[in-house]
């Protein structure tokens, strides 16, 4: 029986307007160079904050991708 391998890795995202929209830039970036994206979890949700206003939304994520030799 064959079975696959793959490679998990994490990435940060940022939006200016949503955490959603953070996690999707996170993957569609890295769908540019990286091939056959499995899987994306997100990890941790956090905001950074200036003059006490919300300026950008960041979601961690780790993406998983099929292992090619």
């Amino acid at each position: 029986m064959l079975g696959s391998t793959y490679k998990i890795i994490e990435l940060v995202g940022t939006s200016d307007s949503s955490w959603e929209e953070a996690a999707m830039t996170a993957v569609e970036t890295a769908g540019e160079t990286l091939k056959d994206l499995r899987i994306a979890e997100i990890t941790k949700l956090d905001m950074t904050i200036e003059n006490g206003k919300i300026k950008f939304y960041r979601a961690r994520i780790n993406v998983s991708f099929k292992y090619q030799e």
